[in-house]
């Protein structure tokens, strides 16, 4: 039986686990503040992000029960965060017009706003999705 509200992606985890060390899989599956130790440690010094290779199955079903799926996609907007946060893309993706143009002339508000999405993206994506 498929599961009905699949918000997050196993291989997309599994990608984004290769750089494990910069917290990257953590923040994907709605877990900031490992996330963020795993920014400053390197991946618990590589152990953390070793362990994680067994744990993303389970990272990846947390996800799917906390998060709301819908019009949102989870994936597309984690890969605009990831790679063009600082110009707001995502944020347009979720309909924040007013916020993305503002992420895009400042810079992500000078790199505040791009560390504040990673902290937020999943229930602001699910707040959306709620609606």
């Amino acid at each position: 039986m498929a599961d009905t509200n699949d918000t997050h992606l196993k291989s997309v985890g599994y990608i984004l686990w290769i750089f494990g060390f910069t917290g990257a899989h953590r923040f994907y599956f709605g877990k900031p503040i490992s996330g963020t130790i795993y920014f400053f440690t390197l991946g618990l010094l590589g152990i953390g992000w070793l362990i994680d290779l067994f744990l993303i199955p389970s990272l990846d079903r947390q996800a799917s029960i906390r998060f709301r799926s819908g019009r949102v996609d989870y994936t597309l907007v984690w890969v605009l965060l990831t790679f063009l946060g600082l110009l707001g893309i995502h944020r347009m993706a979720m309909g924040k017009w007013p916020t993305g143009i503002l992420y895009l002339l400042t810079g992500g508000i000078f790199g505040l706003g791009y560390l504040y999405d990673f902290w937020t993206l999943n229930d602001q994506i699910t707040v959306i999705n709620g609606s």
